[in-house]
């Protein structure tokens, strides 16, 4: 019976490519615009992810999410490193300063200083150079993206590429002279603005002059330590926030989603997709349905059962699901695999596989359920009738 049932699915070509076809464009549909979306809020804590040594970050109480910068005094470092269960403590600067390129224009570039002794929360992949080279005079480390794009020297003739930056060349930070010493890759942030790391001596020296400069203070917590523990201790005695990685990450996230308009727009492409998909496969396969219904009021005759011709519903139904989900994501997975060197934000992890398959599922068994209505009241004697 289930051999019959496939045969009378693709016995029509049109309907059964149209079910398919209707499928195939919800499940891209969806799984395209929810992995942007998922890419696009890892992106809002991209530095975050860079800096993978620290346990802790600390700033002010105030701060929100990654790019709001609430300055801190210094002595709050030296506090910070006489606390119990602290392995190290070191300052961390960043801030957005305008680059001068050689044609003029100005770049708005996202500013990291670091630790001058350690270099921590240094770029996590070098390019070319290496992170010690930033002890040089006047060192900067660019990302390659950068360095490949809006930092890039224009077109030696009209209508020509512009030329990459490259080690030795030479950029103005708030009319000071800053030489490239390295090229790095980082992740996109969620500007996608050039990243550029100096030590942090050097940064407070770009930056334009305040009376606190300190963004954050990245810490290490000794072996045995608790972080949970360790972070409520630092508030405790500096009134200070302090945050492991992933409740930062959280926390930036969790922003951008309450105060942007990125899931209502992403919600609705996403819901569009679902809704596309139904109307387009459930109407389809109902009239496929109707128009099989002879054949299946002759197995009713026959003696078929109705839970036998439930089930060959619901295989009809699934069949077409799998195909029709298989190919969505293929071609959303190969579309986002091609374009992995663009500006384009694209993360497709398991969990929005199974959302994904969930919403196909879904699909497939109300278009099920609203055919087999038909099947199961179906008066055998319609087959002898004209």
């Amino acid at each position: 019976m289930n051999l019959i049932a496939l045969k009378m699915l693709v016995g029509d070509r049109a309907k059964y490519l149209g079910i398919i076809l209707g499928l195939t464009f919800a499940s891209l549909l969806i799984t395209q615009q929810a992995a942007i979306f998922v890419g696009l809020m890892a992106r809002t804590y991209g530095s975050i992810t860079d800096l993978g040594l620290p346990d802790i970050w600390v700033m002010d109480a105030k701060v929100q999410f990654i790019d709001d910068i609430k300055p801190l005094q210094d002595t709050q470092l030296f506090r910070l490193r006489g606390i119990t269960g602290v392995e190290w403590a070191v300052p961390l600067y960043k801030g957005l300063l305008k680059a001068r390129l050689e044609n003029g224009n100005f770049q708005t570039c996202n500013v990291f200083g670091l630790d001058d002794a350690t270099l921590i929360g240094g770029p996590p992949e070098m390019v070319e150079g290496a992170i010690a080279d930033l002890r040089r005079a006047e060192g900067i480390i660019v990302d390659i993206d950068g360095a490949q794009g809006k930092l890039a020297k224009p077109a030696p003739a009209e209508g020509g590429k512009p030329v990459p930056l490259k080690i030795g060349d030479v950029l103005e930070l708030n009319d000071h002279r800053a030489t490239v010493v390295g090229l790095c890759r980082v992740t996109h942030t969620f500007q996608s603005q050039p990243v550029v790391y100096t030590t942090y001596s050097r940064a407070t020296l770009f930056a334009p002059r305040e009376r606190k400069l300190l963004s954050f203070i990245l810490v290490k917590a000794r072996p045995s330590q608790d972080l949970d523990e360790l972070c409520a201790r630092i508030r405790r005695v500096t009134g200070l926030a302090a945050w492991t990685r992933q409740e930062f990450k959280d926390m930036t996230m969790q922003y951008f989603m309450k105060y942007t308009g990125i899931p209502i727009n992403f919600g609705i492409a996403v819901a569009l997709g679902f809704i596309v998909g139904t109307a387009i496969a459930g109407q389809t396969f109902y009239n496929f349905t109707l128009d099989n219904l002879r054949h299946f009021g002759a197995l009713k005759a026959m003696g078929a059962s109705s839970w036998t011709l439930l089930r060959m519903v619901l295989l009809q139904s699934l069949s077409v699901g799998v195909i029709g989900y298989g190919l969505g994501v293929g071609i959303a997975a190969a579309l986002g695999y091609s374009l992995r060197r663009t500006e384009l934000a694209f993360r497709l992890p398991w969990q929005l596989l199974l959302i994904s398959g969930a919403a196909i599922l879904f699909i497939c068994l109300s278009a099920a359920f609203l055919s087999v209505r038909k099947v199961l009241k179906l008066d055998p004697a319609i087959v002898f009738k004209g």
